[in-house]
């Protein structure tokens, strides 16, 4: 066989780059990509932007699109690369941009079809993924077109991530890759590509080069993340020998924030009349703020620029707006707003006022220094050990900081933006630091990835250090602690597999296995098996990992004992085996779940209360396999003996709940015993289960509650087991998958729209005592999709038009409209002119009179910081007017004015009813998930079988 290319592909959130080595040559070449830079005009360019353009219908003739190869992805045309970016700039809301940073984003659907974020609805959209995948399926296109007897798939490819990213960036990075015809591939981390880059280019000196450096550090800021990484230089026999020390944690932080910054500016310069921009005319001026800061801080630029706003609709032109943008001020809003010049010891600033747009969760610090100082404040004991400081470490010896730098990333271009970090590390240390020259920021990482498999080849100077990160098997939470067993250790060189054989677990077969975990970038030692604990400051989730161990053919088995193997891949992502430990070679892949919230949710302590096995027992005697004959007396009474054995069940927390769940999910087939023994049932597994998530194995378990869905209920003319029926489904909702959603939906429209007065069904006449509960279990269905939101709002509005005193609707419009999801994915809320439209009906009311109105409202006018969803200013203005005439609470206001998170209370009434102690929900700009948490919330449940939870309550 011919040998292969080498080939490194640098997918950025700004360009995709792609350097190559010939075979049998040792020369780094640059790809030049080609790609549409007007219509009907092709050209090869070293940068391929990372954005598409989606036009509308007609808007640009298929002629000016045509490349010198069929568009894979067929349909509707999509326009990639530069001239993608110059159509973003004039029309609004068709750019996708920035999909690497929804990568990384786990508080949404990676998968789903979200971007252009806060676009028209009649605009095609995709998922991050599928956005990435098409930036390389266009560079695999283009280099098949250039060499056509090489397909890139069959080559040695090296794609570049963030040191940064997680286990589940890096696995949907590799998705996108495999849906772009790349399966076959290694990961390289870009600040280390950067430095194999310069290494390979002074190779024949290195000794003389490094004979002064003893710790390094890569400053990398791209369009969207800020990567540091430390790499200790130690000479040994005359050598350097190179070893990663340390990483950063994620940051979003980058080109794409400076070029908000400077959106927000200029948008403060807008006339008065023009209000608050559009999502997608916001989008727009970003895209034009960014060619202004590129043109006014490249070397000899102007001292200003203008930027000229289209006028939106019929106003086009005529309502276009030119503002003035002037390099000086340019500087002060990039240099000293993500530059300043801080004290080693600067804390980064947590506050809510970071720039939040198109539902990306940025730091709430855009300090770049401040996150420098972080980061060497974190790894300073093996910072202190690289440069030989010997200082006490009782004695608060200063922060250590490192001799050299090496910048790379687009953002460096900029002189000025160099100087100011190198002048303040230079401050901090005392002295100057020697900064190695990166000839070409934008393509350095692509070259380097192609220079780090040539150096491999020739067995040169390699960077050692292993795994970045210590990886941990989550255990349970106690109080405030959180445990875990550290599964591999930071360090661990790739491919050696680490056992722990002191672990053994017992897995059930024929079901899902759930496992949690999260890592840890610090310095601190640890090892295999170790049990630690983690501290929320240094400890990140990572998403779920599953697997489905299967029984052997034949075989009655029903557990098997496994130990737990871990790696860090060839490819550079971690690996973990169950493994058979009756037979070694019986071994289950355990894959990351990566599909929306999902990271969020963790095993919680298994520690029953000691009066648990009694409480089966009493179970059993109702639900048991046995019949016996008990009155109707003692099947209500089962649940006061469950409380008298476990305690007040508002009290009940997750694992408990979960279990109780578990014992009557065996039992389910025995609910139809009786109209108490169905009553009974769907009260207590309902309860149990709420919300739905938020504990492992819930969404098997909601899989379990699904098979149910068909049976519908035993006894139809019992109008209290209809309620019950729609509150168990109401408390499951968060877990429901959106196909669940749209058939509860589709089985509910019916019964809410009919008029039971009308009709002489004695079933119509019992389903429609309910029909409270059908309406507070159809607002809660967050996943439905938009349209289907938008026509049960109009019917609902429609309806308390008539009768404007039926407070649970208003309560519904609230929850159907509200800005800021309790579960579900923002990309599912409706949209802020409709919302809006909704909040007129509000306002007409008298809240005094309709106090539901006044929590509707604050949810519908709630701020979250994202302009795809919120309001315009001048309606909310009139809620917060509206609010404080009636002395509202304080944190309903607090809610409309700024980004804060719902308090305990309107958790409550938000969800219809408490959620289970142990959990919290925390609010992201993305979406709301739910996550564990050690805070208790004190609210109190009500019997929904009796006095069922709801708006006032």
């Amino acid at each position: 066989m011919r040998k292969p290319y080498i080939v490194g592909i640098d997918l950025g959130t700004s360009n995709t780059v792609v350097a190559y080595s010939a075979p049998g040559k040792r020369q780094v070449e640059l790809f030049e990509i080609e790609q549409l830079v007007g219509p009907g005009q092709v050209a090869a360019r070293p940068l391929l932007p990372s954005v598409r353009f989606h036009p509308a219908a007609g808007e640009i003739s298929p002629g000016d699109l045509q490349l010198p190869w069929v568009n894979g992805e067929g349909g509707a045309p999509v326009v990639t690369g530069r001239l993608a970016l110059d159509l973003g700039a004039q029309v609004p809301g068709r750019l996708v941009a920035s999909a690497k940073s929804w990568l990384s984003h786990a508080a949404v659907d990676r998968l789903a079809p979200i971007l252009p974020w806060g676009a028209a609805e009649e605009v095609a959209k995709v998922s991050p993924v599928l956005a990435s995948a098409s930036y390389l399926a266009h560079v695999r296109a283009a280099w098949q077109h250039r060499f056509p007897k090489a397909p890139l798939e069959q080559q040695q490819v090296i794609l570049t991530v963030p040191a940064s990213f997680d286990e589940g960036a890096r696995a949907l990075t590799i998705e996108a890759a495999r849906q772009a015809g790349l399966a076959n591939l290694r990961l390289l981390e870009e600040p280390q590509a950067a430095f194999y880059d310069w290494l390979f280019r002074h190779q024949q000196s290195l000794a003389e080069e490094l004979a002064a450096t003893r710790l390094l550090m890569v400053c990398d800021v791209g369009g969207g993340t800020t990567d540091l990484t430390l790499i200790q230089v130690a000479i040994q026999d005359g050598q350097p020998v190179l070893t990663r020390i340390g990483v950063g944690d994620h940051l979003m932080l980058g080109g794409d924030n400076m070029d908000l910054a400077l959106a927000h500016l200029v948008e403060s310069r807008l006339p008065a009349s023009e209000g608050r921009l559009s999502a997608p005319r916001f989008s727009q001026l970003t895209a034009r703020c960014r060619v202004a800061k590129e043109q006014l801080l490249a070397a000899g630029a102007s001292e200003a620029v203008q930027l000229t706003l289209l006028g939106g609709g019929s106003r086009l032109i005529g309502g276009a707006r030119t503002v003035e943008l002037k390099r000086d001020e340019v500087l002060q809003v990039i240099v000293d707003g993500f530059f300043p010049r801080v004290p080693p010891d600067a804390p980064v600033q947590q506050r809510h006022a970071a720039i939040v747009e198109f539902g990306l969760p940025y730091p709430a610090d855009p300090a770049i220094t401040r996150h420098v100082a972080a980061f060497l404040r974190r790894h300073a004991q093996a910072a202190r050990q690289a440069l030989g400081d010997t200082a006490d470490p009782n004695g608060e010896p200063g922060l250590p900081v490192p001799d050299t730098l090496l910048f790379n990333g687009g953002v460096f271009r900029a002189d000025a933006l160099a100087e100011r970090l190198q002048d303040t590390l230079g401050e901090w240390r005392g002295a100057a630091l020697r900064l190695l020259h990166n000839d070409n920021p934008d393509v350095a990482v692509a070259r380097g990835a192609v220079a780090y498999a040539l150096i491999r080849q020739e067995q040169g100077r390699r960077i050692g250090g292993g795994s970045a990160r210590s990886y941990f098997l989550l255990l349970d939470e106690q109080g405030q602690q959180r445990r875990g067993i550290c599964l591999l250790p930071r360090g661990t060189e790739e491919g050696h597999e680490i056992r722990l054989p002191e672990r053994i677990f017992s897995l059930r077969l024929g079901q899902p296995v759930r496992f949690h975990l999260a890592s840890s970038v610090a310095d601190n030692a640890y090892r295999p098996g170790e049990i630690t604990l983690l501290d929320d400051d240094d400890f990140v989730r990572l998403p779920p990992i599953a697997t489905v161990v299967q029984a052997l053919a034949g075989s009655n088995q029903r557990e098997v004992r496994v130990q737990l193997s871990t790696a860090m891949t060839e490819v550079g992502t971690l690996e973990i085996h169950c493994v058979g430990v009756d037979d070694a070679a019986r071994r289950w892949l355990l894959e990351f779940q990566l599909r929306g919230d999902d990271g969020h949710t963790a095993v919680s302590s298994t520690v029953l209360p000691a009066r648990f096995a009694d409480a089966v027992q009493c179970i059993e005697r109702i639900f048991g396999a046995s019949s016996q004959a008990l009155d109707n007396k003692e099947v209500r009474r089962l649940r006061g003996q469950i409380e008298h054995l476990l305690g007040k069940r508002e009290d009940w927390e997750m694992p408990l709940l979960r279990a109780l769940f578990d014992v009557l999910l065996q039992r389910a087939r025995r609910r139809r015993r009786s109209p108490e023994h169905e009553r009974l049932w769907l009260n207590l597994a309902g309860f149990c289960l709420r919300p739905g998530l938020g504990y492992a194995l819930d969404e098997w378990r909601v899989e379990q509650l699904c098979d149910l869905f068909p049976q519908g209920i035993q006894y139809v003319n019992e109008s209290q087991n209809w309620s019950e029926w729609w509150i168990l489904w109401r408390r499951a909702a968060g877990g429901l998958p959106a196909a669940v959603q749209n058939q509860l939906l589709a089985e509910l429209g019916p019964w809410l729209r009919a008029e039971p007065t009308k009709s002489r069904s004695r079933l119509a006449a019992t389903i429609a005592g309910s029909h409270d509960d059908m309406l507070r279990l159809v607002a809660s269905l967050e996943r439905l999709p938009v349209e289907c939101k938008l026509e049960v709002g109009e019917w609902l509005l429609e309806r308390l038009r008539k009768s404007p005193e039926k407070t649970l609707g208003w309560w519904a419009i609230g929850r159907i409209g509200a800005r800021q999801s309790l579960y579900g994915s923002a990309h599912q809320v409706i949209p802020a002119e409709v919302a809006s439209r909704w909040l007129q009906s509000l306002l007409a009311l008298d809240w005094k009179k309709v106090e539901p109105a006044a929590f509707a409202a604050t949810q519908i006018a709630r701020r979250t910081g994202d302009r795809a969803r919120d309001l315009p200013d001048d309606i909310r203005s009139v809620v917060l007017a509206r609010l404080a005439a009636i002395n509202a609470s304080a944190t309903w206001i607090r809610q409309v004015q700024s980004v804060v998170e719902l308090d305990k209370a309107d958790q409550r009434r938000a969800f219809g009813e408490s959620l289970p102690a142990g959990l919290k929900l925390v609010p992201e700009p993305g979406s709301t998930c739910i996550r564990p948490a050690t805070e208790r919330l004190a609210a109190a449940s009500e019997d929904a079988g009796s006095q069922r939870p709801g708006f006032g309550q």
